[in-house]
């Protein structure tokens, strides 16, 4: 007998009724700056529209790209069924690296590799995806699906996102203009987000529960719940506080929060000369956080480094500037505080315990 494509474990029938259900999920995301391309070899995106540079001002444009993925939290998503909010989290730590920089997100572009196609399955993976770029405020311009039989397992899938956004360059946020006096802002994280899952499901694991249980300390939520709630995407805070503030000196630095936690992240933008100090009572870590700490006994040190522990965004600015920043935040409602201080120093984070 012949052998096939089908017999090797991927059905092309199969995978063009998978294809057919994806347009309409990216189309929803369109700006005008796209230029429609079904079927195509790759997105178009144009620079000029309406005859003027991005029909925003920008003189000295600066592409700003990034790329990243979800890690094992998809494991969670494969366990329990549920996968039409992981695409939200590929394009949440896509998005909120762009942010750093000041940049506008423009377009994104997805990469789903599968043990097995499943039209359902890969129809509500991009439903998140789609979901992320609407939140984003970003195209999803094109992506790729990968079937694997042999490398992933029937029911397993990665993911991988990328994104491309753009910054006047007089503009570019680099951590640069930080400095003694500042003052850090914590942007609440939505839980989780997308990092530090493999010591999550190892203490879930070695306590024996199942993720639609709802242990004591989660208020009333089943693990499952708490562990899948999304990455916040900060497209809407950092754009609201830039709209408001038309000059570059307010926002002196801004850091995604996600592995390694506020010391290594903040790390990355501290100018030599200065260091940050952390007050760790300024806030208070979500449930999941401290759940996770009892049950896993795990040290505050290893919480702090693996976890953003409730603080998805910092944000550095001037202490003039920082109560209208933080009331800005607030009245969007997502909650921000000062939770440290730029103090002389040699470009570190301390925790003032």
């Amino acid at each position: 007998m012949a052998a096939t494509y089908k017999d090797a474990g991927v059905d092309l029938d199969v995978y063009a009724e998978s294809m057919s259900r994806l347009p309409r999920l990216m189309h929803r995301t369109f700006s005008p700056r796209v230029i429609p391309s079904d079927g195509g070899f790759a997105g178009l995106f144009r620079l000029d529209f309406d005859g003027r540079l991005f029909a925003r001002n920008y003189v000295e444009p600066v592409l700003v790209s990034g790329t990243d993925g979800v890690g094992t939290k998809l494991k969670i998503a494969q366990q329990t069924g549920r996968h039409n909010t992981v695409g939200i989290d590929l394009v949440a730590m896509c998005v909120n690296d762009l942010l750093c920089t000041g940049a506008e997100p423009l377009f994104f572009l997805d990469y789903v590799a599968m043990g097995r196609d499943d039209p359902a399955r890969l129809e509500q993976i991009v439903q998140g995806i789609s979901d992320g770029c609407v939140l984003g405020d970003m195209s999803l311009l094109g992506g790729e699906t990968a079937i694997m039989p042999d490398l992933y397992g029937p029911q397993d899938y990665d993911l991988a996102g990328f994104a491309v956004g753009v910054v006047e360059r007089k503009r570019l946020i680099d951590g640069k203009l930080i400095g003694n006096g500042d003052v850090v802002l914590g942007v609440a994280s939505s839980g989780l987000h997308s990092n530090g899952f493999s010591l999550v499901r190892k203490i879930i694991r070695d306590a024996g529960l199942n993720w639609d249980d709802a242990p004591e300390g989660l208020d009333g939520r089943s693990l499952g719940d708490a562990c899948l709630e999304p990455t916040r995407i900060y497209t809407k805070v950092i754009r609201a506080v830039q709209s408001h503030y038309r000059v570059k000196q307010v926002l002196h630095g801004l850091a995604h929060i996600t592995g390694g936690g506020l010391e290594e992240n903040l790390d990355r933008i501290l100018p030599k000369s200065v260091d940050v100090m952390i007050d760790p009572s300024a806030w208070q870590a979500p449930a999941i956080f401290r759940w996770l700490q009892d049950v896993g006994s795990v040290e505050t040190s290893e919480m702090r480094r693996v976890f953003n522990l409730g603080i998805g965004m910092a944000i550095v600015v001037s202490e003039f500037y920082a109560p209208s920043v933080c009331s800005q935040i607030n009245d969007l409602g997502i909650e921000c505080r000062p939770i440290g201080q730029v103090v002389p120093g040699s470009g570190k984070v301390r925790f003032a315990d």
